[in-house]
C-alpha cells in the first residue's frame, strides 16, 4: 500500500508505518502526479482534494487532520466510493486557548477588564461551543448565533443583527461554505460598535478581507485579530499591519491538537481497512514540561487568569514572528507563512495544566474550572 501524506503531519510513521510505504510531500505541491499510484491521501486544509486531483489514481481514502472540510470535494468521494473522514474537534481546545489569549492582550492594550465585555460567539460548533462554555464559566457575559443550530435544536441562539448589535468582542468559528463566505462583509463590518473587537479564527474568507482594510483604514476604534487570511499564504501587508494581531493561521496549532488529528484519522483509517487499532495516541503524548503552578487563595481572578493562560500559550508570540516575515519581498513572504507553520514551537493546551489551590475562594476556583485546568 501506498499513502501520501502532508510531510507536516506529526507521527505518520508511529500510526501508519505497519499499513506500507508512506510519501512525505509538502501540502501545497500535492498534485495528480504525486496521488496517481496512492492507496490513500492523508492531507491537512492546504492540499485541495479536488475530482481533479483524484481523477487518475486509485485512491481509496482520504483523511484530513483538521476540523474543517472545505478543501474536501466531498461530493465526488460519495459518488465515487472514496472513503474520507476529518478530525472533528481534534484542535478545539487550541482555538479557544488563541481566542482566550488574544482577549487578554486586547484588554491589556486597552486598558479594561475582559470581564466587562459582552462577546458575541458566531458558530457554535466543535471551537465556539468550547469557548461559549469557558467564557459562560468565567461569568463572562456570551450571546451566540448559529442559524443552522438554532433551526435544528431550537435554543437560546440569536441573530447576526443581535451580536452585533450588543456585543462588542466578536469571534467567528464557522466553517466556510457558500452560506458564510463574507458573511463579515462591508455591511456588517459598518455596524460594530465602537471600540469593537473583532476575532477571525476560522476561515480567512468569512471576512471580506479588502472590505476590512478598508474600514480599519477609517476607524481607527476597531481592534481586529487575524489568524486566517483571504489569499493565504500570500497575505494583505496592509491589512495585517492594521491588525492588533495577525498570525499565520496557527490558532489550532497546539500539539495535542495535531497529534489527537492524527490519531483520529488512523482510527478512520483503521476501519476502512476493517483492522483493530494497534496504537493508542495517549502512549505517544509527551509529557507536560510545565507540570503544575501554585496559586496563593489571595489571587485576584484578574491576575491569575493572564497568569495561568500565558503560562501555556501567548499569542503575541506568533504575532511577533509574523510581522518579522512580512518585512519580504513577496514569494518569501509566501515561503515564510508555510515555514512559520512547518516549524511550530512546541505548544501545549491550557486544559492540561494542573493548579494547586490551597483554601481557594470560590471565584478564584471557578475560574480556574472554567479555563478546564486540573484542580489539585
Amino acid at each position: 500500500m501506498l499513502i501520501v501524506a502532508d510531510e507536516n503531519i506529526p507521527l505518520l510513521d508511529e500510526f501508519f508505518a505497519g499499513f506500507g510505504e508512506i510519501r512525505r510531500l509538502p501540502g501545497r505541491v500535492i498534485d495528480a502526479a504525486a496521488v496517481r499510484n496512492a492507496d490513500a491521501l492523508l492531507v491537512r486544509s492546504v492540499t485541495p482534494v479536488s475530482r481533479e486531483l483524484l481523477a487518475q489514481s486509485k485512491v481509496g481514502f482520504v483523511g484530513t487532520c483538521t476540523i474543517g472540510t472545505d478543501h474536501l470535494d466531498i461530493e465526488h468521494f460519495t459518488a465515487a466510493g472514496i472513503s474520507w473522514a476529518s478530525a472533528p474537534g481534534c484542535n478545539a481546545r487550541g482555538v479557544v486557548d488563541y481566542v482566550l489569549g488574544s482577549i487578554l492582550a486586547l484588554a491589556e492594550q486597552q486598558g479594561v477588564d475582559p470581564a466587562s465585555r459582552s462577546y458575541g460567539v458566531v458558530g457554535a460548533g466543535q471551537v465556539g461551543s468550547r469557548l461559549v462554555a469557558v467564557l459562560g464559566g468565567l461569568g463572562w457575559r456570551v450571546r451566540v448565533c448559529d442559524p443552522p443550530r438554532q433551526a435544528a435544536e431550537g435554543g437560546d441562539y440569536v441573530s447576526l443583527a443581535q451580536i452585533l448589535d450588543d456585543c462588542d468582542v466578536i469571534s467567528l468559528h464557522t466553517p466556510l461554505d457558500q452560506q458564510t463566505r463574507h458573511l463579515i462583509d462591508r455591511s456588517v463590518l459598518a455596524r460594530l460598535r465602537t471600540g469593537s473587537w473583532l476575532i477571525n479564527a476560522s476561515r480567512g474568507a468569512v471576512v471580506d478581507n479588502p472590505a476590512l482594510l478598508e474600514v480599519l483604514r477609517e476607524r481607527a476604534d476597531l481592534q481586529v485579530v487575524l489568524d486566517v487570511w483571504e489569499g493565504e499564504p500570500l497575505v494583505n501587508v496592509e491589512l495585517a499591519a492594521l491588525c492588533r494581531l495577525a498570525t499565520p493561521h496557527i490558532a489550532g496549532y497546539s500539539l495535542d491538537g495535531k497529534l489527537r488529528g492524527t490519531a483520529q484519522i488512523y482510527q478512520a483509517f483503521c476501519a476502512w481497512q476493517q483492522v483493530q487499532p494497534a496504537v493508542e495516541l495517549q502512549a505517544l503524548l509527551p509529557r507536560q514540561l510545565l507540570r503544575e503552578i501554585s496559586l496563593d487563595p489571595a489571587t485576584p481572578v484578574a491576575l491569575a487568569l493572564p497568569l495561568l493562560c500565558r503560562a501555556v500559550y501567548d499569542p503575541r508570540r506568533d504575532d511577533a514572528d509574523f510581522r518579522r516575515s512580512l518585512r519580504a519581498a513577496p514569494e518569501q513572504r509566501r515561503a515564510a507563512f508555510d515555514q512559520l507553520r512547518k516549524a511550530y514551537p512546541l505548544r501545549r493546551e491550557i486544559d492540561g495544566l494542573k493548579v494547586r489551590l490551597q483554601a481557594a475562594d470560590s471565584v478564584l476556583d471557578a475560574a480556574v474550572r472554567a479555563l478546564g485546568c486540573e484542580r489539585v
